[in-house]
């Protein structure tokens, strides 16, 4: 039976209701922010709204509907923030191909041996008439579009990466943000509320019975405790909520903003304060570029990384990607992973050739009737170990010209031996 994506996901994402929902690995510190927020308000409900409702007779019933229908809205920004996709990038099966060579050297200096072929850690790009550096994530394999980050929690890159929060458990990115802003400040107004229904039921316990402020107090222990408690978190929440308007209005983000991203500098992505809060308020979400619960194909030879070749009658040996004749001019990094090779005889130059290993190569070679284990009329080909760009071994194969026209005509080595193909 075909997994489903998140069931495979690379992530550190912990996932519910069949990949519906999305949460980061800290998802247990979710459960406390609920109960941080849902057990104030059913203190408030049955110590301070109870008597306030009784009090106030018909007219006290909006007090208790506000508090808990407000609370309900608050939680349900809550599961918004953390249980949806954050704007994660998917993961590259392979790295991208590498444009510039590692020497700049001519060819005709190369002495036949083909020169590494080296990723950039950085790219320029233009955002706005402003350039702005992309660095390269090894762990996803993909040059992060600007305002990107990788998380190192959740162990995903996600587009405009703005912080974790441990509270909520999850990233907070491009998909998300709204929705976290949202809660915060939602969070604040809640705070204000309690206060303020607490102090004014300590109002009606004084103006009705003739107590003064202390006694009314003493007369409700828990509207001091919600008070108490209100005023301490409307500090956190309130003061987090004015940190991300001012955010907002200079169109900056909490990872740009602790690293000093902008001092001194002119930030490209600020289009003025009415444009920065529409884009984040009035614009739509864009779409999960994920499908967690789409089924995972079977992984065949190529998609792990094995190069295969194949050969059709009166044709020259190709890959099985459709890449040209690797076997004439050289293998091509048509397959995750791939090291840089180079051919140590001195009379062919390999252009740009990578192989895996010897059993890797047989695979296709086999099936064509080619038994590499008889290449070069029974010299087994040499290994050479080295260090590649990537920081790990790769090697380099010895290939004779002899061996490459037997490869191309699809026979086994024989003593007259054949004439080598010309280099193209």
């Amino acid at each position: 039976m075909a997994k489903r994506v998140y069931q495979v996901w690379k992530g550190s994402n912990r996932f519910l209701l069949c990949g519906r929902l999305i949460f980061g690995p800290d998802v247990q510190s979710l459960a406390v922010t609920i109960f941080l927020i849902v057990a104030p308000v059913a203190c408030f409900c049955v110590f301070v709204g109870r008597h306030l409702l009784h009090h106030y007779g018909n007219a006290g019933i909006p007090i208790m509907v506000v508090a808990v229908v407000y609370t309900v809205y608050v939680l349900v920004l809550l599961l918004l923030t953390s249980g949806r996709d954050p704007g994660i990038i998917p993961r590259n099966t392979h790295p991208p191909e590498p444009e510039d060579f590692d020497s700049a050297t001519p060819p005709s200096e190369w002495g036949g041996h083909t020169p590494r072929l080296r990723l950039p850690r950085t790219k320029d790009v233009i955002v706005n008439g402003v350039p702005v550096k992309t660095k390269y994530c090894d762990t996803c394999m993909l040059y992060r579009p600007p305002r990107c980050s990788h998380c190192s929690i959740c162990n995903n890159c996600v587009l405009c990466f703005d912080h974790h929060c441990p509270w909520v458990g999850q990233c907070i990115g491009q998909r998300n943000y709204r929705f976290f802003f949202m809660f915060v400040s939602s969070t604040s107004l809640l705070c204000v509320f309690v206060f303020a229904m607490c102090a004014l039921y300590i109002k009606i316990l004084m103006d009705t019975e003739s107590h003064t402020v202390w006694k009314a107090l003493a007369r409700s222990p828990a509207a001091i405790v919600l008070m108490v408690y209100t005023f301490i978190s409307v500090w956190f929440v309130g003061g987090l909520t004015v940190f991300h308007l001012y955010l907002i209005g200079t169109n900056q983000t909490t990872y740009e903003n602790f690293r000093y991203r902008y001092d001194n500098k002119v930030n490209p992505y600020n289009q003025g304060c009415p444009s920065n809060f529409k884009e984040i308020f009035c614009t739509t979400v864009p779409p999960s570029q994920n499908k967690f619960r789409a089924k995972v194909e079977e992984v065949t030879a190529g998609q792990l990384g094995v190069p295969t070749l194949t050969r059709q009658a009166g044709e020259e040996v190709t890959s099985s990607t459709g890449k040209g004749p690797d076997l004439e001019l050289g293998y091509q990094a048509t397959w995750p992973g791939a090291d840089d090779t180079v051919a140590e005889g001195g009379e062919l130059e390999m252009m740009g050739g990578r192989v895996s290993t010897g059993s890797e190569l047989g695979i296709g070679m086999e099936k064509d009737g080619f038994d590499p284990h008889h290449m070069d009329q029974g010299r087994a080909p040499v290994f050479h170990p080295r260090r590649s760009s990537w920081g790990r071994k790769s090697g380099s194969w010895e290939i004779t010209p002899d061996r490459l026209a037997i490869s191309s005509e699809g026979t086994h080595p024989t003593n007259g031996g054949a004439t080598p193909p010309s280099n193209r």
